[in-house]
């Protein structure tokens, strides 16, 4: 069953810009920044800021097991881009989009 969004993350044009606003205007707390990304604190929300052309807008949601709600929505007909599978930063993920194209990632954390 799924959980709560754990992170969204945006689209960019200019990183360094929107870096600027979103601490300096909007007042978020920075979690973390690398050249190609960066994120802040909205409550219990992550949110991503991602650099285009590549960036698209996704989201994270959190599941207590991504193998199980993968197969449970397989077999209701989604249409996944990733099997579940282990990140380096210790989630397990597995991608899909609905019929919108709009991209959602299950994440589930080992306990």
């Amino acid at each position: 069953m799924i959980g709560k969004i754990e992170n969204i993350t945006i689209p960019v044009k200019d990183l360094k810009k929107a870096i600027v606003f979103y601490e300096n205007v909007l007042g978020l707390k920075k979690r973390n920044e690398w050249s190609t990304y960066a994120t802040f604190n909205i409550g219990d929300i992550m949110l991503g800021l991602d650099p285009l052309p590549k960036a698209e807008i996704q989201i994270n949601i959190t599941v207590a097991n991504v193998d199980d709600e993968y197969k449970t929505l397989r077999e209701k007909g989604v249409q996944f881009l990733t099997e579940p599978k282990d990140q380096y930063w210790g989630g397990r993920t597995a991608m899909f989009k609905d019929p919108d194209g709009n991209k959602f990632i299950l994440v589930s954390f080992k306990k």
